[in-house]
């Protein structure tokens, strides 16, 4: 792993010196905030060595390097997934790539399914913590000890004071936002209203087919980790109608341009934190 870590990264620095701050993953439907990024160089992941490019629509399968405001930043354009036959060590990829080229701070989105039944399409949620529930863990085998520890804390898997600005950021777009618990499932098939309701018996707020896996293995590496949920559509049960793909990606791009001033507001505040 270090060393497709090292050729990737090789990669990357003979085209592009820009060391980030901040990574940020776009979730479903949400990959337009790209356009917010001042542009110093962009590679599609199936160029990247050891690269694995997205097959989900909606997740277009770039790496952009560039600014929000004067903050340097890495932006994944998409994601891939564990229920499109990938291990858990190439889900994570890209995460741990994100720290060797210098980020600090793990910024994470998704679109996922309400639980809480006060949530409608639309809202977002600032996850303040999560529940792995995909029955795998990236972390799991020998430990590289160049990421971390073997068995890291996750008290604090994502970091109070970046969950505090992202909420207040959200707030300040007029966006209907609360905080809550994330649950990972495997998918890709979405959860029978059994599940959800089990999910709910267990704390969930959310549910949603990724995010966890980057989560553990940011924080393994040392990121600081925030993320935040589109809340897309209702869990199944708590809705009139079957659940689609199409719908996701409908309510994202709803509500993507006031998600995009959030983040263009949040993205300088997060910064803000880190130590010189």
């Amino acid at each position: 792993m270090l060393k497709e870590l090292k050729e990737t990264t090789d990669y990357i620095r003979q085209r592009c010196s820009l060391q980030p701050k901040v990574a940020i993953t776009l979730g479903s439907g949400l990959a337009s905030f790209a356009d917010q990024v001042q542009r110093v160089a962009d590679f599609s992941y199936s160029e990247l060595p050891h690269f694995s490019p997205p097959t989900v629509e909606g997740h277009p399968g770039q790496l952009i390097l560039g600014h929000v405001g004067s903050v340097p930043v890495a932006l994944l354009q998409g994601r891939i997934h564990y229920y499109e036959g990938h291990s858990m060590a190439q889900v994570v990829y890209p995460t741990r790539l994100m720290a060797e080229l210098g980020a600090q701070i793990l910024l994470l989105t998704n679109a996922s399914g309400g639980i809480d039944p006060q949530m409608r399409p639309g809202d977002f949620m600032v996850i303040e913590d999560h529940i792995n529930l995909t029955g795998d863990n990236p972390l799991r085998g020998p430990n590289v000890a160049e990421f971390g520890p073997r068995f890291p804390d996750m008290t604090e898997a994502y970091d109070k004071e970046l969950s505090g600005i992202l909420e207040e950021c959200f707030q300040q777009q007029s966006l209907r936002v609360s905080r809550g618990v994330y649950c990972g499932v495997a998918g890709p098939n979405y959860e029978t209203p059994a599940e959800v309701r089990y999910l709910r018996q267990i704390g969930g707020h959310a549910v949603g087919m990724s995010t966890v896996a980057e989560t553990i293995a940011g924080r393994h590496r040392g990121l600081r980790v925030c993320g935040v949920a589109c809340i897309t559509n209702l869990a199944a049960g708590l809705g009139q109608s079957h659940l689609s793909h199409d719908e996701v990606k409908e309510v994202a791009q709803r509500v993507e341009e006031n998600f995009a001033k959030a983040l263009v507001q949040a993205i300088p505040q997060l910064a803000l934190t880190l130590t010189p």
